[in-house]
């Protein structure tokens, strides 16, 4: 008899085990409400080890150098910014990988956002990062870019902007606006509030304004008639918000808060 006939006959193989929830995933995904509980739990899990971490931090912000509220009319183009929807093509956050700094500059700070309400980090790019843009163009340009892009890069899809420069604005609610940002937490002073229709007008028409005291008040504050037109219009807020973005902290002379 050979060796094959006493060879004991192929055990069937178990399965292998498998938990609780493989047995009855089926079931979970079915049943609306067990999904719910589920989905509830593992998201409570995730938040948790994520926000709990920060309730033992004295700061999650590091106080950084030259970091001000923005000036009446900064805050105004920065109002009319968001109310066109600028955030949903250009963000405004560098990150920390290599290319980006090289592309944009130094990566973004948490200080740089601390006065945004909203802030306008941005999850997509369609046209480049504005946390720099500061200083990077001149007026003429900006004005040149928001009538047609593609007078000046023929291969934008950004939409058109005329209207800015023929709308005028006034400063009736600046006053109001920064009183609901003071309520967020922006340090405005009475002082601030009071001086806010005059340095409005002194930011987009230096000749005729108090430009030293709207300097004291917001030091780096770009003070020019930006589109050469009489009157103060929506595109002259709007570039005084891009000239000064990425221009308060002095990089050459930041160190991180870490590595001091």
């Amino acid at each position: 008899m050979s060796d094959k006939e006493h060879a004991p006959a192929n055990e069937p193989k178990q399965p292998p085990r498998q938990s609780w929830l493989s047995r009855n995933h089926r079931y979970i995904e079915t049943n609306a409400f067990l999904l719910l509980v589920f989905a509830f739990v593992a998201v409570s899990i995730g938040g948790a080890v994520q926000i709990v971490p920060l309730f033992y931090l004295d700061n999650t912000i590091e106080k950084v150098e030259g970091m001000r509220p923005y000036s009446p009319l900064e805050l105004t183009g920065r109002d009319i910014y968001v109310r066109e929807g600028c955030y949903t093509c250009h963000s405004q956050m560098i990150r920390t990988m290599l290319d980006e700094q090289e592309r944009y500059g130094h990566y973004s700070l948490a200080a740089e956002s601390m006065y945004d309400h909203p802030f306008q980090w941005g999850s997509k790019r369609t046209g480049p990062d504005l946390a720099r843009v500061g200083g990077r163009y001149s007026d003429a340009w900006h004005v040149a870019h928001f009538h047609n892009p593609r007078d000046l890069v023929p291969e934008s899809v950004m939409p058109a902007y005329p209207w800015l420069a023929q709308t005028q604005v006034d400063s009736d609610q600046v006053q109001a606006t920064m009183r609901a940002n003071g309520r967020a937490g922006v340090p405005y002073t009475d002082e601030m509030i009071d001086a806010a229709k005059a340095d409005f007008r002194a930011q987009a028409d230096p000749d005729n304004g108090d430009v030293e005291g709207l300097l004291e008040r917001y030091p780096k504050a770009v003070a020019r008639n930006f589109d050469t037109q009489p009157g103060v219009t929506e595109l002259d807020a709007v570039i005084a918000y891009l000239q000064m973005l990425g221009t308060l902290v002095d990089f050459s002379t930041y160190t991180p808060e870490a590595s001091r």
